[in-house]
């Protein structure tokens, strides 16, 4: 069972209409499918949490994709053989819900993290139909694991670069599992203690159900208030009560 009793009492007590969301998580370990994703444990809490509230979900492994390292929204046109961003690309912008789920190596998120998110910023520039950044309306967060200290650091960068191209992110959008420092069991190895900690099924819960909160209000308020955030009003002299220099 992936869910505890407080977990699916939490699902069965809730009285939240979450029907007509959906989630992607990016699950950027170094494993390809179907190699056992210790990540992928915490991905598991939170997507059966989302689904028993009539969330549709998907989980994504990008190491299973040709992803080509650049930051132009398709790497094809500078040179590449194979890109596979743009179809990842389009998930990303038909999902309310963004998480971003990485490994600790080192004390940083892995390499195929780091990529996702430059890719991810490859194609931020690209505007929706209100004139604002591409990703504005979405709500974003994070899981992490790892056998040695790096996790906050980990959450820290990626909250920061989700938010920095326009994910909104909410309270709690953070959780992680780190076992004892050095050498020792992953999440999922039998004896780690990891699916029964209470801290860590805590903060996943917790993170889940403010990602369906923020989620749900966004979407039917519209999305992010377009006024003062709409880049192609700026760039045609639209200054949004910000003093012109020109004016003085």
């Amino acid at each position: 069972m992936v869910l505890n009793e407080k977990q699916v009492e939490m699902c069965r007590s809730s009285r939240w209409d979450f029907s007509g969301l959906s989630a992607l998580f990016l699950n950027c370990t170094l494993k390809r499918s179907p190699e056992i994703s210790h990540t992928e444990g915490l991905v598991r809490i939170s997507r059966a949490i989302m689904e028993k509230n009539g969330v549709r979900t998907e989980v994504l492994r990008p190491v299973d994709h040709e992803i080509a390292s650049g930051v132009y929204p398709d790497m094809t046109e500078a040179g590449w053989s194979r890109d596979d961003w743009p179809s990842i690309y389009e998930k990303v912008l038909g999902a309310d819900i963004l998480v971003v789920t990485s490994p600790i190596w080192l004390g940083e998120k892995s390499s195929v993290c780091t990529k996702v998110i430059e890719r991810l910023y490859s194609t931020s520039g690209e505007l929706n139909e209100n004139g604002q950044y591409a990703y504005y309306g979405r709500v974003g967060g994070c899981l992490i694991t790892g056998n040695e200290d790096g996790a906050k650091h980990c959450a820290m960068n990626i909250l920061y670069s989700l938010q920095h191209l326009g994910y909104v992110i909410p309270p709690q959008a953070d959780a992680a599992w780190v076992g004892e420092a050095g050498p020792g069991p992953s999440y999922l190895d039998p004896g780690s203690g990891g699916p029964e900690n209470d801290f860590t099924n805590r903060n996943t819960t917790f993170m889940t159900w403010n990602l369906l909160h923020l989620a749900r209000m966004l979407k039917d308020a519209g999305g992010v208030p377009a006024h003062g955030n709409q880049r192609s009003r700026w760039e045609a002299g639209c200054r949004f009560d910000h003093p012109n220099p020109e004016y003085r």
